[in-house]
């Protein structure tokens, strides 16, 4: 007995049925390929990224604290007091880099006057600067006018206490190189004109600070007419 072909009612359910499974089977093609396809840019993206990082990681000059040293180390002689001769070592005893290049992460300067018993002393230039290898700090000094220059590769914070120990100048709230406080003789800080307390290693440069050391006798100390602010030139 043959097989009832189905009427074109079955016929059509069948159609239905076979069309509803090639559509399932379509949608489930384009789920894989668009997961597929997903996965891929993610993984290119992220390739990227490590690229991106490593490339960062292994150019960025490294070797600026997060925080900046807060004491002053050097020598203990009276002024004046020239340019170190080792360059790196001195910066190296600031705990700051040398680099092949000035930084333009962090780009500020600020002004240092230093005064003993009444007389101006120099702040030397090329501080932090190593000419013949071509290094440079990202605290250092160009010239004799007493700006500080911060050039840094990272965003950090720099204290007078770095500039000192480069400048291989010892100094504490006691003493400034070889001079001592006593009865007689006293050791002030300024920072824009004002007295401030403490260890002046401590002190922080901020963008167009003036920054005065004062050392002598009250007389002497007088004498001296400590500046508020600094004629500061178009561009610094």
């Amino acid at each position: 007995m043959s097989a009832q072909k189905p009427g074109p009612a079955g016929r059509q359910a069948r159609v239905a049925a076979l069309r509803a499974a090639e559509a399932r089977h379509a949608r489930a093609r384009r789920w894989l390929v668009g997961a597929v396809i997903g996965l891929l840019v993610l993984v290119v993206v992220g390739g990227i990224a490590v690229v991106i990082a490593t490339n960062q990681g292994s150019s960025a000059p490294s070797g600026v604290p997060a925080q900046p040293r807060t004491t002053a180390e050097g020598r203990t002689t009276p002024p004046p007091w020239d340019a170190p001769a080792d360059v790196a070592a001195a910066v190296k005893a600031a705990g700051l880099p040398m680099l092949g290049a000035e930084g333009t992460a962090e780009h500020i300067h600020a002004h240092l006057d230093v005064y003993a018993d009444g007389r101006a002393v120099t702040v030397p230039a090329l501080v932090g600067i190593d000419e013949s290898a071509q290094r440079i700090s990202p605290l250092h000094t160009h010239d004799t006018t007493g700006v500080i220059h911060v050039e840094s590769p990272v965003t950090a914070e720099f204290s007078l206490g770095q500039f000192l120990t480069e400048w291989q100048v010892s100094t504490s709230a006691d003493h400034l190189g070889g001079l001592r406080t006593d009865a007689t003789h006293t050791l002030t800080a300024y920072v824009n004109g004002k007295a401030v307390s403490g260890d002046p290693a401590a002190i922080r440069l901020n963008a167009h600070d003036e920054i005065a050391l004062v050392y002598g006798t009250e007389a002497e100390n007088a004498a001296v007419t400590v500046p508020s602010g600094y004629n500061w030139p178009s561009g610094l």
